[in-house]
């Protein structure tokens, strides 16, 4: 299977040419990674990669939602149950029901993420089916047996320079002291992500709060102590090589609470006793509460906003967080970002980062607030949007008013390592083809467009999360 070279390319002459021309200049830079849910452990212990259904289909989300979404159950794919009811544990059969369906992934982003890892990384020749499926488990088992495909070889054959993990606040980071302490020279990164201890009506809160007492070393029983214990970890998360925080959140709502009624929802929260305007109006405070520590810290915030989390309830219960169950909500960002960049907007010392899973927000809204509030920066699209024509669609309604230079470039925000690659590769041909529109139509011109793709391949990036 060889990949056409022009692949995503515009069927213009002229505008394909141009954009030939801008991706030769950026397809071998250095990837720069600022968000992502790649476990640290991978790189710490270096082990080979277990099994092609271990490495493709159990950690990835985008794959097996839309299987399920055709009926196929979870139990049948792997996914591990919270109550350790039996599953499929036998990888080839999962890889068999993989292969079987993978014509339902035609027209999506994981078929062309699929299709490069395959045959770029895996040297995979054949599209995968039902008749070969055993064939390329068995080519790409092999290939996980050698040390080049091991996940430290992979790291610096895809020319990472930087890639951030994601890490719960109260995470030992011992992973990646574990790195660091090996000699290894790949820069892995921790975020500072504190959603467990912020969403006080969550099953399990008050654990969370326990954890965060044991990471610090005393109990935290009143609100003061847990904006004490917030900061102690940032810093703790700063000295092991962290850039950024990152919250995930429904709603962007922001709302400074005075410390006394903060301090009634804390404990309201301790005692269970929370309501859902408890919970609303502490998520808006804590958001205020990042934005302040940020200031004083240094940290990048990152909200990324507008994800209902697990609406399938009873998958939840079954299978816990993170199985493909989180659909996009309508989001309002001009008024309930209003307080937070009316007190931190213009200051010089923050660096807010929005990503949003409302597209019709980015035109009427996000786009003006970046293109006006200094502290405030534009996130790639993101997740759903994660595509080719999601990204035109992200260039289209945010350049005429945000501009290039308001946003940060692109992160791949991946659970499947070798999609790296394969994401950024996309998007630096979507970012080439698109630059290339605007020079044949004489909007920008061809030096303005080579500065722009480096710019929005590296150099964005690597600024604005300091790296």
């Amino acid at each position: 299977m060889i990949l056409p070279s022009d692949r995503f390319f515009d069927s213009d002459p002229a505008i394909r040419s141009l954009a030939r021309e801008l991706y030769q200049q950026v397809k071998d830079l250095p990837i720069i990674s600022p968000h992502g849910h790649i476990e640290a452990k991978i790189l710490a212990e270096n082990q080979p990669f277990p099994d092609p259904t271990a490495l493709f289909i159990l950690p990835d989300h985008y794959i097996y939602r839309l299987l399920y979404s055709q009926g196929i159950p979870l139990e049948s794919l792997g996914i591990p149950t919270r109550d350790g009811t039996p599953v499929e544990t036998d990888h080839r059969k999962i890889w068999q029901i993989f292969a079987d369906n993978y014509y339902l992934f035609a027209g999506t982003p994981t078929s062309l993420w699929l299709a490069y890892e395959f045959s770029e990384v895996f040297g995979v020749t054949e599209k995968l089916n039902s008749a070969n499926a055993m064939a390329i488990y068995d080519h790409l088992q092999n290939q996980l047996q050698k040390p080049e495909f091991r996940p430290r070889a992979l790291y610096e054959r895809f020319n990472i320079e930087v890639l951030t993990s994601t890490d719960g606040a109260t995470d030992s980071l011992k992973y990646h002291r574990q790195i660091k302490e090996s000699g290894w020279k790949g820069r892995i990164v921790p975020c500072f992500r504190p959603d467990a201890l912020f969403n006080i009506n969550a099953v399990g809160w008050r654990q969370e709060i326990e954890k965060l007492g044991d990471a610090v070393g005393y109990e935290v029983n009143t609100y003061s102590k847990f904006i004490t214990a917030i900061e102690n970890r940032r810093e703790f998360f700063k000295t092991m090589g962290a850039v950024s925080t990152d919250q995930g959140v429904e709603s962007a709502y922001t709302h400074r609470l005075s410390a006394q009624a903060a301090e009634g929802i804390f404990q309201r929260a301790r005692n269970g006793k929370a309501s859902a305007e408890d919970a609303r109006l502490f998520t808006a405070n804590m958001l205020m509460e990042m934005a302040r520590m940020s200031v004083a810290d240094g940290l990048v915030m990152q909200m990324h906003v507008g994800a209902l989390r697990n609406h399938n309830l009873r998958n939840f219960r079954r299978f816990g967080p993170d199985t493909g169950a989180d659909i996009p909500v309508r989001s309002e960002f001009t008024v309930n970002l209003r307080e937070l960049l009316n007190e931190y907007g213009t200051d010089s010392r923050l660096t807010l980062v929005v990503f949003t899973l409302d597209e019709s927000t980015y035109s009427r809204e996000l786009a003006p607030l970046a293109g006006y509030y200094p502290a405030m920066k534009l996130g790639a699209a993101w997740w759903f949007h994660d595509s080719i024509q999601g990204m035109i669609r992200f260039r289209e309604m945010i350049t005429e008013t945000a501009g290039f230079y308001n946003t940060v470039g692109f992160t791949d925000d991946t659970r499947s390592f070798p999609s790296i690659p394969a994401r950024h590769d996309l998007c630096r041909r979507v970012d080439s083809n698109f630059l290339a529109g605007l020079v044949v139509r004489h909007i920008i011109d061809l030096d303005e467009a080579h500065v722009l793709i480096r710019a929005l391949t590296y150099d964005l990036a690597k600024k604005t999360y300091k790296l």
